[in-house]
This record gives structure tokens, sequence and C-alpha cells, in this order.
């Protein structure tokens, strides 16, 4: 089989032998794209030494500084953790996430990320991903080892990919990859500081979390994405105008 164009990507692994496992694992499971971000050793002798057999996927594993890069040109962005999350949060089980993955990487890259070792993935890590994918645990004891998750994970693909995912309906263009999010919520944030649209909760900071996550939820395609922009140049440009002729009224959100 051809292996799918689905990345495996593992941020802040602290140990070399873990990279070395994951990437025997997804040779296994016919997965070859692995890609680290700030990877603590790497090259290692210990990740050549676990891999055992998979020198070709250590050899074009890509390494990033930051998880954004990393995931350029994805669509759907799977997240791996066992930490209870808020509720904003769309959560897959990992059968169902595979299902999912199989089925999205038709249209476009899916990326599927795995946190480091010792305290998993950062909440800003999170914030490009669609769902977080949860692999069922006993109660006690939910940690999985870094390897041993990827290995679950990418036996639930090879298995969702034999029995044949549910088809995923036609899209007209591919989902905005991560770095394009990126620079719609850069521009939404300008143009909320603009119009002094913020916060007003007792706690305050948490209204671009909200745009974000309601946003990653809503899973835009390139097309939505740049009517949103667009929108929000509008905006930019009619208060522009407003402030040639006279003072700009400050619009104020209900509370």
């Amino acid at each position: 089989m051809t292996a799918l164009p689905i990345r495996i990507v593992l941020v802040d692994t602290s140990h070399p032998g873990n990279i070395g496992a994951a990437a025997r694992a997804m040779k296994n499971m016919e997965l070859g794209e692995l890609v680290l971000v700030r990877p603590r050793q790497f090259p290692h002798p210990d990740a050549r030494a676990r891999a055992s057999g998979a020198d070709d996927v250590l050899a074009n594993a890509r390494v990033f500084d930051r998880l954004t890069a990393a995931l350029a040109g994805c669509g759907l962005v799977l997240a791996s953790t066992s930490r209870t999350r808020d509720h904003y949060y769309r959560v897959l089980d990992v059968r169902e996430a595979a299902a999912r993955a199989v089925a999205e990487c038709a249209h476009s890259p899916v990326a599927i990320v795995f946190g480091g070792e010792h305290s998993g993935l950062s909440n800003e890590d999170l914030q490009p991903a669609h769902a977080l994918l949860r692999i069922p645990t006993g109660a006690a004891y939910a940690s999985l080892n870094l390897a041993m998750a990827v290995q679950v994970v990418a036996y639930e693909l090879l298995r969702a990919r034999g029995g044949g995912a549910p088809p995923v309906a036609a899209r007209e263009q591919p989902l905005a990859d991560p770095p394009a999010m990126a620079r719609l919520y850069e521009h939404l944030e300008a143009v909320l500081e603009e119009v002094d649209f913020r916060d007003r909760t007792q706690h305050g900071g948490n209204l671009m979390n909200r745009f974000r996550r309601f946003l990653q939820r809503a899973e835009l395609d390139g097309n939505e994405l740049n009517i949103l922009r667009g929108l929000l140049t509008a905006v930019q440009r009619r208060r522009r105008r407003a402030g040639a002729a006279g003072p700009a009224r400050t619009l104020v959100p209900p509370t």
C-alpha cells in the first residue's frame, strides 16, 4: 500500500529512543511522514537503534522550531492528549479520529500531533487543532508512553484504511492550513482592537481563545477563510473612511 498523506508530529520529544520507536510503529503501519518540533536530541544513535528497520522514516524526518511551520499545508489537525481539557474542544475517540483522518487525507494532508513525554501538549500547541484525539485507558493511570501512543494511533489508521473509512463530502477547497488560520486570528485580533471589542467578563483575556476554538470547530476551508478576511478588511476600510470624515465611533459589545 502507498503511504497515506498523514503526518505524525512529535513536539518537544525529550528521549531520542521514543523518536526511533515511533518511526518503527509508523513503518509497521504503512506511515512514512515523521515531523519533529524542537526535539531535544536528533539525530541520535538511540533513535536509530530503536527504529529497528525504519531507518528510511528517520532519514526523511523533518525538524522545525515552530509547530505552525510543521503543520503548513495540512487540512485536518488532530491533537493527541490524555489530559482533561475544557469543554470547548471537540473530542474524538481514537477509532473515530482515525476513520476521519483517513477520509480527510483524500482532500489534503492530515496531521496528528503528540506532545512530549513529561507534560504533553501545551494549551498553545492545541490551538491549531480541529479536535482532540483520545485513546481510551483505565481510569487509574491514563498516561501512555509516547511511542505506545503512536503505535495505537498508527494501528487504528491502518485498520480504518483497510476497512474503508466513511466518505467525506467533496470540498470546493481543502481545509485552510494552520499558518493561514494563524494569519486570520492575527487579523481578527487587530480588528477587535480597532473597534474596541474587548472581553468584558470578570476574568477577561479569554475572548481570542473563544474565537479560536469555535472557528477551529467550524473547520474553515480556503474560501470561507477568505470571506472572513475580506469582511475584516472591509471593517477596517470603513473605519478609516469614517475617521477621515470625523471622529470614529467606538463599537461597544453588548454586556
